[in-house]
């Protein structure tokens, strides 16, 4: 049983509607709803019974609430215990991440982060071109490329997808791209060529292969701010776009898909400030992670 879907059914139990449970757990129904049937098959049994006005439960889906239910318990209790030793956490802690995890995600997480470990001092930084964990740089390294080489440890976070967007008021003005082709006849927004410092962010070409932009940014929140504003069409990170009402996804076959690794340093692995904001920002995901879904 996928631990992720039995949470959403259980957000949905709660709620006694798909609409309200969508909206608590920040994803759109149609997403919730494929969940649950996924749920419903891995488990062979009917656990919600869809109605106009609301959803009930099978007896089978009140047995398996009552279960998630004590499991949630241990899990809250085990949170408690935890916090007990947050006294124990101190220090600071550098953690170096792309401006799209690391401003549009990790960021507005960070006041919990400091909430379970008042004693912590935390340091965001963006990843830059050259980087290194060996050099201390950082204590903790969100990177968009597996590691290769060096003594490190790594930890897959989460898949997550980029698409092409526009403005709503850019695509007023000129006509919308039926093809790929077509987008060499509009104004296109990206990176610039000769500072892209790691393999993974060179997606441009994956929607065009001989993409050329006309505003070149180096940051992935820059790039979201021009085209908001208007410049032009670009590829952004689903999960950042999506909540922007001002965007409209452009040829939406089109998608591109990486993954975040974290990354501490060998030598780090005792070190308790270090291991507690590492696994806060696997939580993190862990419990967000439909975010980070294909759009």
């Amino acid at each position: 049983m996928n631990w992720e879907d039995a949470r959403m059914f259980l957000a949905v139990a709660r709620a006694g509607q798909m609409l309200a449970a969508s909206r608590s757990l920040g994803i759109n129904q149609a997403t919730l709803s494929r969940r649950v049937a996924a749920l419903e098959r891995a488990l062979g049994t009917k656990l919600v019974i869809r109605r106009t006005h609301g959803c009930d439960l099978t007896e089978a889906g009140a047995d398996l609430v009552e279960s998630l239910e004590r499991v949630e318990a241990e899990f809250l209790a085990s949170q408690a215990r935890l916090d007990a030793t947050a006294a124990a956490i101190s220090g600071t802690v550098r953690i170096a991440a792309p401006d799209g995890f690391g401003v549009a995600f990790l960021a507005p997480r960070l006041g919990v982060l400091s909430e379970h470990y008042p004693k912590l001092r935390v340091q965001l930084v963006p990843t830059p071109r050259s980087f290194s964990l060996s050099r201390r740089e950082a204590d903790i390294a969100v990177l968009i490329d597996r590691p290769e080489k060096g003594r490190l440890r790594e930890r897959k976070l989460v898949d997550y997808t980029l698409g092409l967007y526009a403005s709503r008021g850019y695509l007023e003005r000129r006509p919308p791209p039926a093809t790929a082709a077509d987008l060499s006849g509009h104004r296109l927004v990206g990176y610039v060529d000769d500072l892209v410092y790691a393999p993974g962010l060179n997606y441009a070409s994956e929607f065009l292969r001989n993409w050329r932009s006309a505003i070149e940014i180096s940051s992935a929140i820059g790039q979201l701010a021009a085209i908001r504003g208007g410049a032009g069409i670009g590829v952004l990170h689903d999960y950042v776009a999506r909540p922007e009402a001002d965007l409209v996804r452009v040829l939406p076959a089109l998608s591109a898909r990486r993954a975040y690794w974290l990354v501490t340093h060998e030598n780090l692995r005792d070190i308790p400030r270090v291991t507690a904001a590492a696994d806060f920002i696997v939580d993190a995901v862990q419990r967000d992670r439909a975010q980070f879904a294909a759009a």
